[in-house]
């Protein structure tokens, strides 16, 4: 058994087992790092060094916490989901299923708008899901939604638009990493179209998503009123004053990331803006100084979990980085399938769910296996398009479904603002069941006809 397989099958079965996803990454890594040679000090010194990597991440979205934690402190959110409320409530009597079901629809659509323009048009990744989900649970629970369906449909957007559209994260993705990688490897990806490549494994993403939609979560599902972060923080009536600050702090947060964006600054957007928006509140009095510690400590809180799992799951892929056993799997698996092509391209989709599920980032994942995978497609007469789809999908898969993947954390960090959505059994199952599967098999029929 190969150190990476058993180092994930680990963290999976110990996540699985309500084992928090920390403790799980770090079991997980030592145990890959045991089983691959490299001795108990040689793993804890790569484990540790790689912890500096997830530092930054986590610092920002705890900043984004309090700054969400801010906005529900001046009651935007409340006038959002009052304002929902009482349409619902206006239009209860007659034909009142239609209207929650056009309501519901109308939430779905609106929540994948979001998700698909935060890779590009408004490129914020997940920073907009503790500024969205959180008031909106509220509306959802009367609406009797499902949660793992909107899970679902933030993860679609997430994933599906960086590994399809070549603009903003998607540019990064498809062009700076997966067709740069593969030019590094020795082939001529010139004259390649990107998007052709993608489209076929993107068609089982959206399969995926009509199942959630439609099928799996279809029936309503009922969740109590709670408050959000524990219920410290009491949302006032909010006043017209409260609600254009909270608007021009939300923009200026926004338009900060924006420009770090398009200037090709180094400089974290995230960072900086979440920074500038909690100075507007502060200083507009929209949050009091003598309750700004209660909204900012509520605020990290909620987004504590997602902080933490991304600074051990940076470790988790240094350790599996050092220990230099992808490169042997994927070596074995050349030799167990020889030249039958169409076993080889699944078991080098298998491989890249594998080794993404434990890093939890396919941006991470692609420059590992793209070096290895691009002269073995090669080698087995794969055309370049069926090359870039093959390497492109191993790498996709798995960011959905994955414990310590932002997408599946950000959903998370979102839908649980209550206290009632688990992160195993609410996000990283359903995700992985409904988009892990079709994307496998659209990937493999890429691979095969393109």
């Amino acid at each position: 058994m190969n150190a990476v397989v058993i180092a994930v099958a680990v963290m999976l079965l110990l996540a699985l087992l309500r084992v928090h996803v920390v403790i799980a990454l770090f079991i997980g890594a030592l145990v890959g790092g045991l089983m691959a040679g490299m001795g108990l000090e040689a793993t804890m010194v790569a484990f540790q060094s790689g912890l500096g990597d997830g530092a930054r991440i986590a610092l920002s979205y705890a900043l984004l916490g309090a700054f969400a934690m801010a906005v529900a402190a001046s009651g935007l959110p409340k006038a959002l989901a009052d304002t929902l409320i009482r349409k619902l409530d206006a239009e209860a009597d007659g034909a009142s299923q239609k209207v929650v079901t056009a309501t519901s629809y109308v939430l779905i659509a609106g929540t994948l708008a979001m998700s698909i323009m935060s890779q590009n048009l408004i490129p914020v990744h997940i920073a907009f899901i503790p500024l969205l989900i959180p008031p909106l649970l509220t509306v959802m629970n009367r609406l009797h939604l499902d949660r793992r369906l909107i899970a679902c449909v933030l993860t679609f957007g997430l994933v599906t638009t960086y590994m399809t559209l070549p603009v903003g994260f998607g540019k990064i993705f498809l062009e700076d990493i997966l067709l740069a990688n593969i030019e590094r490897a020795g082939v001529d990806t010139s004259g390649v179209n990107i998007v052709q490549a993608m489209a076929l494994p993107a068609l089982g993403m959206v399969a995926g998503l009509l199942i959630a939609v439609f099928i799996s979560y279809r029936k309503p599902r009922h969740y109590e009123d709670r408050p959000i972060a524990g219920g410290r923080i009491v949302e006032p009536t909010p006043t017209r004053y409260n609600l254009v600050m909270s608007l021009i702090a939300i923009v200026a947060t926004f338009a900060i990331q924006l420009i770090v964006q398009f200037t090709g600054s180094e400089a974290d957007g995230l960072l900086l803006g979440s920074l500038v928006g909690l100075g507007i509140f502060l200083i507009s009095g929209v949050v009091q100084w003598n309750k700004a510690d209660d909204v900012f400590t509520s605020g990290m809180r909620m987004m504590a979990l997602i902080g933490f799992v991304m600074i051990s799951a940076q470790g988790f892929a240094a350790v599996i980085n050092e220990s230099g056993q992808v490169e042997p799997l994927v070596a074995v698996v050349q030799e167990f399938f020889g030249d039958n092509r169409a076993l080889a391209a699944l078991a080098m989709l298998v491989v890249g769910l594998i080794v993404t599920m434990g890093i939890g980032s396919s941006f991470s994942t692609l420059p590992i296996i793209a070096a290895i995978y691009a002269p073995l497609a090669m080698s087995l007469d794969f055309s370049v398009l069926a090359t870039v789809a093959l390497i492109g999908t191993a790498g996709a898969l798995g960011d959905a479904g994955s414990p310590a993947s932002d997408s599946t954390l950000g959903s998370t960090a979102g839908l649980a603002a209550d206290g009632q959505h688990d992160h195993m059994r609410d996000t990283v199952i359903p995700t992985f069941l409904h988009y892990n599967i079709p994307l496998t098999a659209a990937g493999w029929v890429a691979a095969m006809v393109l």
